[in-house]
């Protein structure tokens, strides 16, 4: 779970895809997630987190249905959503937050 938090804590944005393997839908997200993290490279990070595996990191973030991405940028949640999502919607997200721009705007 430290690496979690040090992945989270990180300046670039990163997705967390909460997950199960016995989920339908989480099994039709994980190839877009794939497809997501080569258009973005470096600019972001993705991560799946099994619910299963880690019940107690899905209790701290309300994890209640699968999948839900949550967009983490310097340890803070910045955006959330439930069910799977298309590449273009997750790849704009990410893209979002990775630029100064998003910084910006909170300051």
């Amino acid at each position: 779970m430290s690496d979690f938090n040090e992945i989270i804590k990180e300046s670039k944005p990163t997705l967390v895809d909460f997950f199960a393997s016995w989920c339908g839908p989480c099994k039709m997200q994980a190839p877009i997630l794939e497809q997501v993290k080569e258009h973005i490279g470096d600019k972001g990070n993705i991560v799946k987190i099994d619910i299963d595996r880690n019940a107690e990191l899905a209790a701290r973030y309300r994890v209640q249905s699968v999948p839900t991405l949550i967009l983490f940028k310097n340890g803070e949640p910045v955006w959330r959503t439930v069910g799977v999502q298309q590449a273009e919607l997750l790849e704009a997200k990410i893209m979002d937050y990775a630029g100064d721009k998003s910084d910006e705007v909170f300051s």
